[in-house]
């Protein structure tokens, strides 16, 4: 196998033709990584296996595990289910900027998406999915069983940026829809209204689920560092507007930063986990916050 670390690079990843295979090389990456140790105070262990708690059988411990790390795990069954997870993907047009020689944010959260619904059903979690753009187009309720990420995948698979936006909308229906309590991983841009958006994720919340946000952004959406001359068109609208730049860099940077700054702040107000990536982030730094997140509801 290749450095592992390829494996985690959006570019490379980007260019493996089918989904499946991307989020199989992106968690198995990953889970190389992890057992070559570059987190302090992570290990594989959180991937493979659960603490052992009172009420566990003692023959289950796995005694290798704890003469490396002094502590007890209990080996995963298939038959376990820890998590219901919930893997919810914007499609909308917006997501389809990519700016020169980058992947869009689309093909960044879609494979970002399948590799975390692939590492939960690695984890024997029950794992659910949804894709909107203006509405919902499509829900999964979670399940557990490991044939199940081929539905998930196929979901995943099938959306394309093709519409407006309606984030804040399509999540409240989604909530709508969810029965019972879980994690919810939502992968947008979130260019919708702030505070309409946070009412959203809240919803969430006011169901008692967990919430872990990912913010996708191309380098450019946050620096605007596009040289001289430009012509700007609304992906979703599509009018145009020539600018120079340069004239109203520090503006927009400071503007997009105050947008980011207020979804942060807000999420974290009200419980919710915010991670902001752009798509030359490796994959491994998202599913590091996965994993933080699911240990800390274990």
């Amino acid at each position: 196998m290749k450095d592992y670390r390829e494996y985690l690079q959006p570019d490379v990843v980007s260019r493996l033709s089918s989904l499946e295979l991307r989020a199989r090389m992106v968690v198995e990456g990953f889970i190389t990584g992890l057992h070559k140790s570059p987190y302090h105070g992570f290990s594989v262990e959180f991937a493979e296996h659960r603490q052992y708690m009172p009420g566990d059988e003692i023959r289950h411990i796995d005694w290798k595990v704890y003469g490396r790390t002094n502590r007890y795990y209990i080996k995963q069954y298939e038959e376990e289910t820890n998590l219901k997870g919930y893997v919810i993907l914007d499609s909308s047009r917006s997501m389809a900027y990519h700016s020169e020689g980058r992947i869009s944010k689309f093909e960044y959260a879609l494979s970002l998406a399948a590799a975390l619904a692939f590492l939960m059903v690695r984890q024997q979690d029950a794992v659910g999915a949804a894709v909107y753009d203006t509405e919902p187009r499509g829900y999964l309720p979670p399940r557990s069983r490991g044939s199940y990420i081929q539905e998930v995948l196929k979901l995943l698979g099938s959306a394309a940026p093709s519409s407006g936006t309606g984030t804040a909308r399509s999540l409240n229906r989604i909530a709508e829809r969810i029965r019972r309590r879980g994690l919810i991983i939502v992968l947008s841009d979130f260019f919708d209204e702030p505070e309409e958006v946070i009412n959203a994720l809240k919803h969430f919340r006011h169901k008692q689920n967990e919430v872990l946000v990912m913010q996708i952004l191309d380098p450019t959406e946050r620096t605007f560092n596009f040289g001289s001359d430009a012509t700007f068109r609304d992906m979703e609208t599509g009018e145009e507007m020539v600018t120079q730049p340069y004239q109203v860099r520090k503006a927009y940077a400071e503007a997009m930063e105050a947008f980011t700054d207020r979804i942060k702040r807000e999420c974290r107000q009200h419980g919710i986990d915010y991670v902001l990536l752009d798509t030359t982030v490796p994959y491994d730094v998202a599913l590091v916050e996965y994993l933080n997140k699911r240990r800390m509801m274990g």
